[in-house]
């Protein structure tokens, strides 16, 4: 938008694309029925002239959307804690919407909130593409985003855990029982917190003159699943570890039954510790020692930052990292002595 001109209405910008003031508001308002060559002519005026909504604005429902990739397991029950804690002292209720375990929402699930029209959006472990977000804002629907799956746009306020030094953590607690041969099973390559873990993982070994062995290092993707068949292959190698950090706690479950599968012993014949401190797993056996993240913290915090950009306050700071903490329990141990 050039500094001597003022934001079109829709009228205008729909003489300046040559379409019926309808087809500009279903572009507005992130409707369908609109061809991808109509929309981004639309959208390219919108982004040079900027758009002046009509004073009829509607009332924003008493709605947090809380979006996540997947609903498994026991994280998107902590989240929901934190998140509908901080909704019920506003009066609000919480609507969830599930990608299916694909980290970029679809233009299906915009199109329902921005029908809904919530107070705000959570999105957990996925993202919105430039144009979503855009749509988003011109509606006024405010946008955070929780343990984000990727470096978070500047403009995108965010809330995360301490990711690298829950990695460095982790691997330095293995190393002071006195393990060298320490395994790492790690989350999908494309997710920032998976990556900062092995960051942390590869510090600590770094730091302790432990030569950074490239065979312990599992590919794995946050699922049961992907920690029994990265944690059947480490531990089949002729030199296998002695210890793993599964980089998850789900991930730390199939570790321990791969290990039953071979008839070896946790701890006794190999230290587990995971990440996320899920309630669940004070209940294996044994007990996991894991690295804490404090996900309905979390949750509470994205939670009041999307309130306050609701009531239209500014945030002191657009990143949030809350701090991560060990959780010793009953599945490290110091390395079994070779025999005599």
């Amino acid at each position: 938008m050039t500094a001597e001109s003022s934001p079109l209405t829709i009228a205008q910008l729909a003489k300046l694309a040559g379409v019926s003031t309808a087809t500009v508001s279903k572009v507005v308002n992130g409707r369908s029925q609109v061809s991808s060559e109509t929309r981004a002519a639309v959208e390219e005026l919108i982004r040079r002239h900027g758009y002046r909504r009509q004073r009829r604005r509607s009332t924003p429902t008493a709605l947090v959307e809380l979006v996540f990739h997947a609903l498994e397991g026991d994280y998107p029950v902590e989240i929901t804690k934190g998140v509908a804690e901080v909704a019920r002292e506003h009066e609000l209720t919480v609507g969830i919407s599930d990608l299916r375990c694909d980290h970029a929402a679809g233009d299906a699930w915009l199109e329902g909130v921005l029908r809904r029209r919530p107070s705000g959006v959570i999105a957990v472990f996925s993202g919105l593409t430039e144009t979503q977000h855009e749509q988003l804002a011109r509606r006024e629907i405010p946008l955070v985003l929780l343990d984000p799956a990727d470096v978070p746009a500047r403009n995108i306020p965010s809330v995360g855990a301490g990711n690298w030094n829950g990695g460095l953590t982790a691997t330095r607690h293995l190393l002071e029982l006195g393990h060298r041969r320490i395994a790492i099973i790690t989350g999908p390559d494309s997710a920032l917190s998976s990556r900062a873990r092995l960051d942390g993982y590869r510090t600590a070994l770094d730091m302790a003159g432990v030569p950074i062995d490239p065979e312990l290092i599992g590919r794995g993707d946050f699922l049961i699943e992907g920690g029994l068949d990265e944690a059947r292959r480490l531990l089949r190698l002729p030199d296998r570890p002695t210890a793993i950090f599964a980089t998850n706690d789900g991930q730390a479950i199939g570790v321990y039954h791969a290990a039953h599968q071979l008839g070896l012993r946790i701890p006794d014949d190999l230290s587990v510790i995971g990440f996320d401190d899920l309630p669940s797993v004070r209940w294996a056996i044994p007990p996991l020692t894991t690295i804490r993240q404090p996900l309905a913290e979390m949750a509470a915090a994205a939670t009041s930052m999307l309130l306050k950009l609701a009531n239209g306050e500014q945030l002191p700071q657009s990143r949030v990292e809350l701090a991560t903490e060990l959780v010793v329990r009953e599945s490290t141990a110091p390395p079994a002595l070779p025999p005599a």
